[in-house]
């Protein structure tokens, strides 16, 4: 589960997520070092899918199906590329009510901390 924290500066609440993408990028690197040529075209596939599909967001005249078309081809050369890493699956946590209770509790009180501090350094008019 994410567990939050607050920032050293004491200015936000920091989602450590890096830890889940550090296995998934390592996995990457050594699927790619075993087959460069297949992960190296599943990834130009991928891009190109991506590019494509910020281009129909940004673009005030492309329809909306075409959106969806795009983000669906970005969806699948995603899904081939994390298909065969173990990693993918952790990255999404899934809760459990008492658990998502607990992170947005957790969330909550970090945050009227650091609003409650800074409130209080505010000099008084």
């Amino acid at each position: 589960m994410i567990r939050p924290t607050i920032t050293a500066d004491g200015t936000a609440v920091r989602l450590p997520v890096t830890a889940a993408v550090v296995p998934l990028l390592d996995e990457l690197a050594i699927a790619y070092a075993e087959d460069p040529a297949e992960v190296g075209l599943m990834l130009i596939a991928h891009a190109a899918a991506v590019l494509s599909l910020d281009h129909a967001v940004v673009s005030d005249d492309t329809p909306d199906w075409e959106r969806a078309m795009r983000a669906a081809e970005a969806d699948g050369t995603r899904t081939a590329l994390l298909g065969g890493l173990e990693s993918a699956e952790r990255l999404d946590d899934v809760l459990r009510p008492d658990d998502a209770i607990a992170l947005a509790t957790s969330l909550t009180k970090q945050a009227a901390y650091i609003r409650h501090r800074n409130t209080a350094q505010e000099p008084r008019s």
